[in-house]
């Protein structure tokens, strides 16, 4: 099954983030169609555990992509969405799993070409590392 496509979620503010993305469709950018979104009203509102279900769910990979630190719509939603982020993938670590299935990304909505990248770059990373495997006892 080498040859499946990954699921892979991003999770999106509304602000910047989707702008990115929606200014990159409008540009004629290409990018996996296997990456599903759901925009956030900021990515300081993502929890760790909505990441963690999206997991659970079935995606080999998930990402975040938020306003640029320094230029986040509500000040510091950025920089709490990459601390969540970086949480996640310490509990991941922990229990055995790929880390780099986590990502933060950080796009302002000028940015075109970088939903594109980010997709291509999660993509890769998913099919590099493959399904995540069950683990533990599953009775």
């Amino acid at each position: 099954m080498a040859d499946a496509k990954p699921k892979i979620v991003g999770f999106c503010c509304e602000k910047h983030g989707t702008e990115s993305v929606d200014l990159a469709i409008r540009s004629g950018e290409q990018y996996d169609a296997s990456v599903r979104l759901v925009t956030v009203p900021c990515t300081g509102r993502v929890d760790g555990l909505h990441i963690l279900k999206a997991l659970e769910d079935g995606a080999d990979a998930v990402f975040v992509l938020g306003c640029l630190e320094k230029n986040c719509y509500y000040d510091t939603g950025s920089i709490e969405g990459r601390k969540r982020v970086e949480y996640v993938r310490t509990m991941l670590s922990e229990v055995g799993i790929e880390p780099e299935r986590v990502e933060m990304f950080n796009a302002s909505s000028t940015m075109v070409w970088k939903f594109p990248e980010i997709a291509s770059t999660m993509s890769q990373t998913a099919r590099r590392l493959g399904p995540i495997e069950p683990r533990g006892d599953t009775k």
